[in-house]
């Protein structure tokens, strides 16, 4: 017993500074932002406990909505369009293509590229008179070409198309998961003469579906947290149609001082997270399959 004792002292030493750093870093900061979301606290002045005020006031906040609003419609788009082209990517990729290593690394360079510096490209990419998109629509004979990003309309569809940019990183984990399908499936398609797209749907997708479901529910997480793009392109504009959840969360807690307020919202988005991924894993027993199964 005292050398189990000791081994578990020496155990717990070599883990306390990543403890520390969760307790201090992480852990605190979680219980301390539920309790302030149950107060008036301005970050200047101690906080003041005010109950279930700030929720309430909540559901009757129309910016609050209208946040949400957004982030659910840019999630409605980036989400099904991302995991379209990472997968249509990644099948391409897999084929026997002259120079697939150089075209992999093509694919993947640009989730490499900071957030910021991609942000300030399709700023340039998406201006209305000089940028790059609408000169080429112009030469396809498009006589008005969208205002990309100064648009209410075309706003959130711009910074949907700018997500794609960076799915480098998901068809990297499609590709990965493609090399583990059996070839005595493909093998046993060919001689029922299934062609490559039925192929497709019956043998790679099926098989294919636990990193699906994996890139679904990171994707759920990182669309209703979206915050740098539109910060830096849009600024929440034009007329509040690029405004995220995450940006009216910022915008209390750092431009107004309502660091409570900032707190319930943040646990309301903690709940909505929960809610969206809870709903694909109680669907994925219908879509999702493991080998051997």
């Amino acid at each position: 017993m005292r050398l189990e004792l000791r081994n578990l002292l020496k155990g717990l030493a070599f883990l306390s500074p990543w403890l520390i750093g969760l307790t201090v870093f992480t852990a605190a900061p979680i219980v301390l932002s539920l309790y302030f979301s149950v107060c008036n606290y301005s970050l200047l002045q101690p906080p003041l406990f005010i109950g279930a005020a700030n929720y309430l006031h909540l559901v009757h906040d129309p910016v609050f909505w209208k946040s949400l609003e957004n982030t659910l419609y840019y999630a409605a788009l980036a989400l099904p369009a991302g995991m379209i082209v990472a997968i249509g990517v990644a099948l391409l990729l897999n084929t026997n293509l002259r120079g697939r290593s150089l075209y992999r690394t093509l694919i993947f360079l640009p989730s490499l590229t900071p957030v910021v510096a991609s942000a300030m490209l399709w700023l340039w990419l998406f201006n209305a008179k000089l940028g790059l998109i609408n000169v080429v629509l112009e030469k396809l004979g498009v006589a008005h070409p969208p205002g990309w990003l100064i648009s209410p309309r075309w706003a959130m569809p711009a910074l949907a198309l700018m997500s794609l940019w960076g799915v480098g990183n998901t068809v990297v984990i499609y590709l990965a998961g493609l090399q583990d399908v059996p070839r005595e499936l493909y093998e046993a398609a060919d001689l029922d003469g299934a062609g490559a797209l039925a192929k497709t749907w019956h043998v790679t997708l099926p098989c294919l579906s636990p990193v699906i479901f994996f890139n679904v529910v990171m994707g759920i997480i990182g669309t209703l947290q979206n915050f740098t793009a539109p910060f830096i392109m849009t600024g929440g504009g034009p007329v509040r149609a690029t405004y995220f959840y995450s940006m009216y969360l910022y915008d209390n807690a750092f431009r107004y001082l309502r660091m409570g307020y900032a707190s319930a919202m943040a646990w309301v988005q903690l709940l909505l997270v929960l809610a969206l991924t809870g709903l694909v894993f109680w669907s994925a027993k219908h879509w999702v399959h493991y080998q051997g199964r």
